[in-house]
């Protein structure tokens, strides 16, 4: 494997990966935008990756300010094939636990006012997200997990996510509505890089670190802020080490993935048709994304 074809996303709580070495900063930009923050190019247990904090290192963007098409289209520009990402949510059903964590395998998207597509403006695709989460990826996430000793944490391989748009948390009536659909987990963010991932052609799995009840606990507080920081940092040093063991696994035996295929057969508009001025316009802009299915 060639440099730089993992890359790591972290969220609330987990801004830097404290067991990177050989850390160099990348100020990047692309035809969407800067991304969250400088991408960190570094190397983890000797393995080089590339890590990005999803809401700035500072944490200075709401879910919805999140620039996710630059910080996807950023990954892609460096190689990247892998992504493995990590986010506080909280839980919508008695198990998973506070302090626990999921890797899911579906979401369900109630955002609403975040660009979540790479196409438009000329060129159509759609990709199919019958399964979001690239499932031998999560299968790397699960086994390395599974090979650490993780006292008192318990690891949940499958279940969905619903993914909010956020800044606020839910009302109890939605927590509630939620729970009846199923759905395992709650959070705000990563429905919409799973599907940029997609259309970029990088697989993409989560690790989903539980931090609290929602608001429909009747025995626990509603979820705040300071909760969920408090439960988060608990489980920052065992969300490294599951991602570390990930990054060697992937190094060892690379998952073949059908995410690296996703838009074989996903653009609809005829390429070849299009004036060549057209033409220079989409590749300028999707550049890496597409470039490979692009006709001179």
């Amino acid at each position: 494997m060639s440099d730089l074809q993992i890359g790591i996303i972290g969220g609330s709580g987990l801004y830097k990966m404290s067991a990177l070495t050989d850390v160099t900063e990348m100020e990047m930009d692309t035809p969407f935008g800067k991304p969250s923050d400088a991408l960190i190019q570094g190397k983890l247990a000797g393995i080089p990756v590339v890590f990005l904090a999803r809401h700035g290192r500072s944490h200075t963007h709401l879910p919805t300010e999140v620039p996710y098409r630059a910080n996807i289209y950023a990954f892609k520009s460096l190689g990247v094939r892998y992504i493995l990402s990590a986010s506080a949510v909280g839980s919508l059903q008695e198990s998973p636990k506070p302090l626990d964590m999921l890797i899911p395998d579906q979401f369900i998207d109630r955002t609403k006012h975040r660009p979540d597509t790479f196409f438009g403006n000329g060129i159509v695709a759609h990709i199919t997200f019958a399964e979001p989460i690239c499932p031998a990826l999560a299968d790397v996430l699960a086994t390395a997990a599974a090979s650490l000793s993780l006292e008192g944490i318990t690891i949940h391989r499958g279940g969905t996510y619903l993914c909010i748009e956020g800044p606020a948390f839910s009302t109890k009536a939605e927590s509630q509505l939620y729970r009846s659909w199923g759905a395992q987990v709650i959070g705000m963010t990563n429905v919409t890089e799973a599907k940029l991932a997609r259309e970029a052609e990088i697989a993409y799995a989560t690790l989903a670190l539980v931090t609290d009840y929602d608001c429909w606990h009747e025995t626990h507080d509603s979820v705040t802020a300071d909760m969920v920081i408090t439960n988060l940092q608990k489980n920052v040093a065992n969300a490294q080490r599951i991602i570390q063991a990930s990054v060697q696994a992937i190094v060892h035996n690379p998952p073949q993935s059908s995410a690296h295929r996703a838009l074989e057969n996903a653009i609809l508009t005829n390429l070849s048709a299009l004036a060549p001025e057209v033409r220079a316009e989409i590749k300028q802009r999707l550049g890496v994304i597409i470039e490979k299915y692009l006709i001179s």
